[in-house]
């Protein structure tokens, strides 16, 4: 299951990253040659580049603290204070994202009677992305916190 997700993941990056350059270059085709720009390669690019950002967070939790971290100040720490830190980052992480993951969905509910300015389609799924970051950081950390407390324990 987990690797599925990753893939899933790595793929929805992927895609959604090449899109965003796709939609970028055609912007710029278009505006050094005779071609009009379509309006929707405006927010197409937004779209796309929030959902590679979405499909991206989880993965960096996972990947081993692909976050800015302070470590000129972690490593000045004592190691009780580093296992303290190592334990109850990914619990607030997960607390939160929880909370966020919970709301995103009323949000996306609220979107569905939206539509897309210029590519007039359901805004419910824009706003999916939050979604996504939501509950794939709460998986991720999820593992983090397991991971913390066994290592503790053997």
């Amino acid at each position: 299951m987990r690797k599925a997700i990753g893939k899933i993941l790595k793929v929805g990056t992927l895609v959604s990253t090449w899109g965003l350059i796709a939609m970028v270059l055609l912007q710029i085709i278009c505006r050094f040659s005779w071609f009009e720009t379509p309006s929707w390669t405006e927010e197409a690019s937004r779209i796309l580049f929030i959902y590679a950002i979405s499909f991206a967070s989880g993965l960096a939790l996972k990947s081993s603290n692909y976050y800015v971290a302070l470590d000129a100040f972690y490593n000045r720490f004592s190691p009780k204070l580093k296992t303290f830190l190592d334990k109850s980052i990914p619990i607030v992480i997960f607390l939160l994202f929880a909370v966020f993951a919970f709301y995103s969905i009323q949000f996306v509910s609220l979107g569905m009677i939206e539509k897309s300015p210029s590519m007039g389609f359901n805004m419910g799924v824009s706003f999916f992305s939050m979604f996504i970051i939501g509950s794939t950081l709460c998986y991720y950390a999820w593992h983090k916190i397991v991971k913390a407390f066994k290592r503790k324990s053997t």
